[in-house]
């Protein structure tokens, strides 16, 4: 049995009890052994030794000054003993009283926690209750979305959170690798299975449409939210006009659209830019503190030295630093329907980096919350990252990583930086019943983790991975195609900046004019 730090120990209790009881017992019932104590001191200090020393201390006080009375060496022990017999009191029951009120203080403020979060449970229930009466009273309101959702992020769950929210079921189409291809000249970084697999695994989709064309038609579109039974499709508040023509035009005829802001801060060019470059600026640390570029760059880091006559990209720059800012609300968005680990349930404990969160890593988590009741899920720092395999790693701060990971449907809570060794100390503060790890994983971030504590205490379970695809494959597939992504990154970028000048109404100059002067 554990004993928490505001509760007194047993054998301190024990003695608080007895010890009074014995002295009073031995007084009442035994006063001669209290009688011949006392005189047996009174006699040892009055001895001739005694007296000699206490009159050596008498002169010395009589010598710096202070005048007589000088207490005799009797009267030094009685008010020592005295004093002694207060600090044992008091150790005894005033302190030990505290403790208790201590112990007391930190249950109410553990049940006014819960109440906290039943409340906001409530509170939930009835912003649900007021949401299905804006929806004409039905229950089952399925919305539609569709994407490529390759390099699968939190800025995508965000998206798919605030589609979920417009009704009771979310449908996700993801395109097809073909589809892709054929409209961007090159397909996907990640494969039809991959992509499926990570949309599945989000903790705010439903249902998954494999394989929907890039571009849809009106006709597909109608197809879909017949055969689906669609009550609303969402998209992003940016057009889509394919052929001067609007994709989401017979939706909209039929008042069943609905459009949704992006997640300011974050997009896909960002992570491809960030694999591009060898570069720790998006890592979470003070202007100070941050590391400068193997070249010598810091925030504009040059992305490509190569001229037009090598039908490569002109020079241009790239601001690697994250503009993404996490903050408290959008951590309770993602964190809604977390709840503490019901009594006698047994938990499961899994670490990593977790960078470019893929479907390989949900994948692991599935199998991981398949070893017990409550997966909790440990996130490690940038800097632990970043001193174990270099380069930019990780492409994803560590907010931006534990936005991905609670994202996930089969994780049940966070810890934010945890510690690269598993204690024993956290085993027990956690409750951990078993420690799980994949068979998959980028070797240089698990080189130096054996996690023997868990071993040793046979609470270790390795789980096998169906993917075995690491954050280092997903960078070496960009590498691959590094021309082509490299193209789109220049184009991709330059719209993002004309999109933050003109949301933000800045006066932004075009690349070319900048060129020119």
């Amino acid at each position: 049995m554990a004993y928490s730090q505001s509760e007194p120990y047993p054998i301190q209790r024990a003695v608080s009890y007895a010890l009074p009881v014995m002295v009073l017992t031995t007084w009442i019932f035994f006063p001669h052994v209290v009688t011949n104590t006392v005189n047996k001191a009174r006699e040892i200090l009055t001895t001739e030794p005694v007296v000699t020393y206490e009159a050596q201390v008498n002169a010395w006080l009589e010598s710096i000054g202070i005048p007589p009375p000088y207490p005799s060496a009797v009267q030094v022990a009685f008010v020592a003993s005295g004093a002694a017999i207060t600090l044992v009191i008091y150790f005894l029951y005033i302190r030990r009283r505290r403790i208790r009120m201590r112990g007391s203080l930190e249950r109410d403020l553990a049940e006014a926690l819960q109440q906290v979060q039943e409340l906001r449970t409530e509170l939930s229930e009835i912003t649900e209750e007021e949401a299905a009466e804006t929806r004409g009273g039905k229950k089952n309101v399925r919305i539609f979305m569709e994407g490529a959702f390759d390099l699968m992020h939190y800025g995508h769950m965000n998206a798919f959170r605030l589609g979920s929210k417009l009704g009771t079921t979310l449908i996700v189409g993801v395109n097809s690798s073909d589809s892709i291809e054929k409209c961007k000249g090159f397909p996907p970084v990640m494969s039809d299975e991959e992509r499926c697999s990570a949309v599945r695994s989000c903790r705010f989709v439903d249902e998954v449409v494999e394989k929907t064309p890039y571009v849809m038609t009106p006709e597909y579109l109608a197809w879909i939210m017949k055969e689906y039974d669609i009550d609303f499709v969402v998209h992003g508040n940016d057009p889509c006009i394919v052929d001067g023509r609007d994709v989401y035009e017979e939706p909209k005829r039929l008042g069943k659209y609905r459009s949704i802001p992006r997640t300011e801060g974050v997009s896909t060019t960002d992570f491809v830019g960030r694999m591009l470059l060898c570069s720790a600026l998006h890592h979470m640390r003070s202007e100070n503190e941050r590391p400068s570029s193997p070249s010598g760059l810091r925030d504009s880091q040059r992305v490509s030295q190569m001229d037009d006559s090598s039908n490569s990209l002109a020079d241009f720059t790239y601001e690697a630093s994250s503009r993404f800012h996490t903050t408290s609300s959008i951590l309770m968005e993602f964190s809604k329907g977390i709840r503490s680990p019901p009594e006698g349930a047994r938990i499961v404990y899994m670490d990593g980096a977790w960078d470019m969160f893929h479907a390989g890593h949900m994948d692991v988590m599935k199998k991981a919350r398949e070893q017990g009741d409550y997966l909790v899920v440990g996130v490690l720092s940038d800097d632990l990252i970043n001193k174990h395999r270099g380069l930019n790693y990780p492409i994803l701060n560590l907010n931006e990583r534990v936005l991905s990971v609670l994202g996930c449907k089969y994780v049940d809570d966070v810890v934010i930086d945890c510690p690269w060794e598993i204690d024993e100390d956290m085993m027990a503060s956690l409750n951990i019943h078993v420690v799980v790890h994949g068979t998959t994983h980028d070797s240089s971030t698990a080189s130096h983790r054996d996690y023997s504590v868990a071993k040793r205490m046979g609470k270790f379970k390795e789980v096998t991975s169906t993917f075995t695809l690491t954050v280092s494959e997903v960078v070496s597939r960009i590498g691959k195609s590094r021309e082509q992504y490299l193209k789109k990154f220049k184009s991709k970028q330059q719209k993002e900046k004309e999109y933050y000048d003109e949301r933000y109404g800045r006066d932004g100059e075009k690349e070319e004019d900048k060129k020119t002067k």
